[in-house]
């Protein structure tokens, strides 16, 4: 019987292999739910690098009209608006991981009963989805650490939250001052989250879910134990309802979220995401605390180039030591990172809180 083989970076091998490093990787991403071209999308993808050359997108915010209108025996010419755009660009640069291992031909791949191969393909898919991940919720909370490379900023370098997008609980002033647990985050702080976004101006505009105006929310697993051992009046059960009751059963953005709470949809952040405070004075990540995000339409923003080939990712495979070891690389071009229009934060808010790990019981 004939059938189809392909030998090592054989053309049509690279490009099978490449195209399931893509497949497989959008498939285990979290962030793969808010991603989409069109500007509901959490985060918009722009897709004009796959074709054209550049390593630059520049887009635009058209603002709403803001004049009175016009009534009865007034004059419309010669007093027309004018449109007011503001505009925020995007960098796009490499990323690549690669790994070595032994080869048909050595004693140490016969020891095991894996394919190795397979293996680098499995680790290489896992270390693209961590690291789109924290590079995702580095940018959309403003982790401006000193020394953090722009290898895990999407390839652009972080903004802090803007004046006004970023809230604590008890009127901390800086995160480094959450010390206590006065500082924990409860219910109020995703009402004064949504507060701040609906009150925005521009307003932090909300992605349609099953026919409702929603937020999505990303809380540390840490933030979702506060949250959810709040004896409080209203607290947990009040989230957990909407879900229960078959909300969104349909929508992606809803499948595997932890609750739903007055417009907000709730998800647990993966891989331990989101990223510590940052110290207002040294720049440096406060130990205990974690930020928290609340997400508009267009948040981020995130492009690739598919270097002219098939799929975003490039794929090679090389032998060393006479066959005895083979290695695999992978990479794309690709850029992502948070909106900021007009030196102002375009659909995030921060919450940050006093979020230390729970490793006693009360």
């Amino acid at each position: 019987m004939a059938y189809n083989s392909f030998a090592t970076n054989d053309a049509n091998a690279v490009k099978y292999w490449s195209r399931r490093l893509e497949f497989e990787t959008a498939k285990a991403l979290e962030i793969s739910r808010l991603m989409g071209e069109g500007e509901d999308s959490i985060i918009q993808v722009q897709s004009e690098l796959t074709k054209d050359t550049g390593d630059k997108v520049t887009f635009d915010l058209l603002m709403q009209l803001t004049g009175d209108g016009f009534t009865e025996n007034e004059t419309m010419e010669g007093s027309e608006e004018s449109f007011t755009f503001y505009p925020d660009s995007l960098l796009i640069n490499e990323l690549h991981n690669s790994v070595r291992f032994p080869a048909r031909a050595n004693i140490n791949q016969q020891r095991v009963p894996w394919n190795l191969r397979d293996k680098a393909k499995t680790a290489l898919r896992e270390w693209f989805k961590v690291r789109y991940t924290k590079s995702f919720f580095n940018q959309v909370c403003g982790n401006t650490v000193t020394g953090l490379s722009t290898k895990y900023l999407g390839n652009n370098a972080a903004i802090a939250p803007t004046s006004g997008r970023i809230i604590r609980p008890a009127s901390a002033a800086a995160d480094e001052t959450m010390t206590s647990d006065t500082y924990k985050f409860d219910l109020r702080m995703l009402n004064y989250a949504k507060e701040v976004a609906e009150t925005a101006d521009p307003m932090i505009r909300p992605i349609d879910v099953d026919g409702e105006a929603c937020y999505v929310v990303y809380l540390d697993p840490r933030q979702i134990t506060d949250l959810q051992t709040n004896a409080g009046s209203g607290q947990w059960l009040e989230i957990m309802m909407a879900i229960q009751n078959g909300f969104g059963k349909d929508s992606d953005i809803v499948t595997g979220a932890i609750g739903k709470y007055n417009g907000m949809i709730l998800r647990k952040a993966p891989d331990n995401a989101l990223p510590n405070g940052v110290n207002s004075s040294t720049f440096a990540a406060v130990s205990n605390t974690r930020r928290a995000v609340l997400l508009g339409a267009q948040a981020a923003v995130a492009a690739w180039s598919s270097g002219g080939g098939p799929s975003r990712y490039s794929w090679a495979e090389e032998g060393f030591d006479y066959g005895r070891q083979g290695g695999i690389g992978a990479g794309t071009i690709y850029g992502m990172k948070k909106t900021v229009y007009n030196s102002v934060d375009y659909g995030t808010v921060v919450i940050s809180t006093y979020a230390p790990d729970h490793t006693t019981t009360p």
